[in-house]
Formats: structure tokens, C-alpha cells, sequence
């Protein structure tokens, strides 16, 4: 009989601990070690477009080679997040030289320690240990959760919407193909559900939002979403990394939309998790259309979009009594100059309320430059917040006349807000 493991938290501030790997697990287990302050060393010779936006952001080291013993100087905690149970085998073994605690994604039975099942709320962090059966700590994890949530009762909704068809009025599912007297798929068809995660803090997703991410079976992830939500899936969710990183490396729409109606279709949940809400900027239209097409049952779970909650969180109301009576969020993705640009930057300087600018960082001193060309005074104050809501928030005050300036001498990068206005200075004293 095996002994039961002696559970134990670890303060890992300022402390060394090495990640091998740099896939799906590793993305999935770097955001805890950097939410608990750990100097993360990451050993991989790729790595995926979200632990490359950490490295981006000097939030941990990356030696972009396989390993190698010299790795685990210093090291505290090693995790080893690799398929290949020869190499995670060698990396266990200089651990255990070292004397050194080892996770092993690859074989729980090899590793000298063990991720718990986790859930957090507020300053309590629980975490659950099976008996090594990840399914059984899991179910445990998730009945504590609602208990300190206060819910009781079942969760699920019977009356969400699920979307069915091409478009809204459609008869019923008409799945791709079909036109040219294709069949539908043997089988029973899954389902997917496009799920806002808010605007960085883990906490601000919907109860329903968290709901259906534990039931899911595939997890379509953007970088925006919070690390610390996918620390809580099944070890047997399969993780796909949409990462859409800015001037940087993503994706293809359609292979997303690709990947959503495959898995659907071979009977699997699927929950495509995004950033904010998925409707705004999100092109979470398009990912419906795309499943409505191919007869893929689609709910949509709204978010807490940063354009709101982000402000919030940096003392900035977007709307504040005798200041501003309107708001209007545009993308600022598109230089003002652009031939494909939608947004009539000129009209909005001409408008007295508040003008928030999502993905607008690259073109800030074009569309502050069209603004008071316009007419929008170059003394309007202005607030850039990047990463709100979570432990990295950096917050910049300025003027409208002065803030691209600012930013660039801030080191201020994307992900931020721009809210332009004198809500601005509404709770200022």
C-alpha cells in the first residue's frame, strides 16, 4: 500500500522553479507559478504563443534549447511538462540528485510531487489531492467551489439560448455540405459554447462561464484569457492555443473555426474560451457562423469586457453624473489612414462624452493626432491602463496632446486601455 502524500503549500515568491516543456501543460501550469511569485526558468526549444507573451513581458526566463542538468541550479520545484517519458524520465532523475521535488505531467507515479486540483476565492486557495485519480480530486475540487461561492442548486441553466442554423430565423441545423447531397456526420454531434472570460482577473468570469469550462472536453484558448482558469481544467481537456498575439504570430481565423466544428462534430463539448466578451472585438460572429453552418449547436456565454471593467478597476468611470452622459468603444487596430479603416475618427472628435480605444496602442499617436486635428482639445485627459485587473496593472495619466509620448517613454505595451475624457479626472481629489 502506498503512503498517502503529505500535503503541503509552498511559498515560491522570488524562488527558482523549472518548467520543461513548452506546450499545451506548460501553458497551463506557468500562470499559477507566476501568480504565487515564483522565478519561473523556462527550458524548451519552442514554446507556444502564450508563454511567449509571459517572456515578452520579462515575466519569466526562456533558454530556447532542450535540457540540460545546469538547468536546476538553484531550483527549488521543477516541473516537467514533456510527452516524451524518456526525456522526462532523464529530467526527474538529475532532480532527484539534487534532492529536488519533480512534477511529472507525463507519469504521476514517477514524479516526487503531485498537482493538486485547485480552486481559489479571494485569499482561499483549495486544493485537493485524489489518491492520484485526477477525476475523483476534480469532482472534489468542484463541489468545494460551490460551496464557497454560496450557490446551491443546479447550476445550469434550463432556459439558455442555444444557437442552431446559418442565422437567426433558420429552420434548423443545415450542416456543411448538405447543398451538395453530402450526409451529416455518423454519430452524435457535440456542442460548443463561446465563453467570455473577462477582462484579466480569474474571478470575473460567469458562474455559467466556469460551469461549462469544467464540463469541456476541448478548450479553444485566446492569450487574453486568464492563466489561472486554465490551471483548474481536467488533465485530460485537450488545450488548443489561439493565442492572437499582437504584430506577433496567431492563428488563422478559419483554422480556429476549423478546429470549433471538428471536435464538435466528432460528438466532443467544446468550449472556445476568449478574453472579455465575445462579442465585442472578439469575432465571436464569425466562430457562431461558422458552427451554425456545419449544424454545431452554439451557446453564448457573455463577458465582463475590459472596455468597462478595465477603466473601472483603474478609478476611471466611463460615465460619471454632469461629466459624461455617453461612451463609445471603438478599435483602434486600424490606423485612422488606412483604407480599411470603419471608424469616422472625426466624428467621434466631435463628440463630448467619453471615447474608449481597445487595441489601439500601436496607432496611439495617429488617432490622438487625428483627434485634435478634428477638434478635440489637446489638454482632454487621458488614461492608459495596461493589464487591468490583474496583478500586472500599470495605470498612465496624460493629456490627449501628450499621452503617445508618455507611453512610449512609460514602456507601456498591449494588452491596454485608452479612455479619452474628463471622466478621466472624475474621482480624482
Amino acid at each position: 500500500m502506498s503512503a498517502n502524500p503529505y500535503p503541503l503549500g509552498l511559498r515560491l515568491a522570488g524562488r527558482r522553479v523549472v518548467v520543461v516543456g513548452g506546450g499545451a501543460v506548460a501553458s497551463r501550469r506557468v500562470p499559477a507559478l507566476l501568480d504565487a511569485g515564483a522565478d519561473v526558468l523556462l527550458v524548451a526549444p519552442e514554446v507556444t504563443p502564450a508563454l511567449r507573451a509571459h517572456v515578452d513581458a520579462g515575466r519569466l526566463h526562456w533558454r530556447p534549447r532542450r535540457f540540460a542538468p545546469d538547468d536546476l541550479d538553484g531550483a527549488w520545484l521543477v516541473q516537467v511538462a514533456v510527452d516524451d517519458p524518456h526525456a522526462a524520465a532523464s529530467v526527474s532523475a538529475v532532480a532527484a540528485e539534487r534532492r529536488i521535488f519533480c512534477v511529472r505531467a507525463d507519469d504521476r507515479a514517477a514524479a516526487t510531487a503531485w498537482t493538486p486540483a485547485v480552486t481559489r476565492h479571494g485569499p482561499v486557495t483549495v486544493a485537493v489531492l485524489g489518491g492520484g485519480d485526477p477525476h475523483r480530486a476534480m469532482s472534489v475540487r468542484d463541489a468545494v467551489r460551490e460551496l464557497l461561492t454560496a450557490r446551491t442548486g443546479l447550476l445550469a441553466d434550463p432556459g439558455e439560448t442555444v444557437v442552431v442554423g446559418v442565422a437567426a430565423g433558420a429552420q434548423g441545423p443545415v450542416p456543411a455540405g448538405l447543398g451538395s447531397g453530402e450526409a451529416p456526420p455518423p454519430g452524435p454531434i457535440g456542442r460548443v459554447s463561446l465563453v467570455g472570460a473577462g477582462p484579466g482577473d480569474p474571478e470575473l468570469i460567469t458562474v455559467k462561464g466556469w460551469r461549462l469550462l469544467t464540463e469541456a472536453d476541448v478548450v479553444v484558448a485566446d492569450r487574453l484569457v486568464p492563466g489561472l482558469l486554465l490551471d483548474e481544467l481536467r488533465p485530460d481537456v485537450e488545450l488548443v492555443d489561439a493565442a492572437k498575439i499582437p504584430y506577433g504570430p496567431s492563428r488563422a481565423q478559419e483554422e480556429i473555426n476549423r478546429i470549433l466544428v471538428d471536435r464538435a462534430l466528432a460528438g466532443k463539448v467544446v468550449v472556445r474560451l476568449k478574453g472579455g466578451d465575445p462579442y465585442v472585438f472578439g469575432r465571436g460572429g464569425e466562430e457562431l457562423l461558422a458552427c451554425a453552418a456545419a449544424g454545431v449547436p452554439v451557446t453564448v456565454v457573455p463577458g465582463v469586457t475590459s472596455a468597462i471593467a478595465v477603466p473601472a478597476a483603474a478609478g476611471v468611470p466611463v460615465t460619471h453624473r454632469s461629466v459624461a452622459h455617453e461612451f463609445t468603444v471603438v478599435s483602434g487596430h486600424v490606423a485612422p489612414d488606412s483604407p480599411v479603416s470603419l471608424v469616422r475618427w472625426e466624428a467621434l472628435a466631435g463628440l463630448r462624452g467619453t471615447l474608449v480605444v481597445l487595441m489601439g496602442l500601436k496607432n496611439l499617436a495617429a488617432i490622438t493626432a487625428v483627434l485634435t486635428h478634428h477638434g478635440r482639445d489637446a489638454a482632454t485627459p487621458v488614461a492608459v491602463i495596461q493589464e487591468g485587473t490583474t496583478g500586472s496593472q500599470r495605470s498612465l495619466r496624460s493629456t490627449l496632446g501628450a499621452v503617445a509620448a508618455d507611453v512610449v517613454e512609460a514602456g507601456l505595451r498591449p494588452p491596454a486601455i485608452v479612455v479619452i475624457g474628463d471622466v478621466v479626472d472624475a474621482l480624482t481629489t
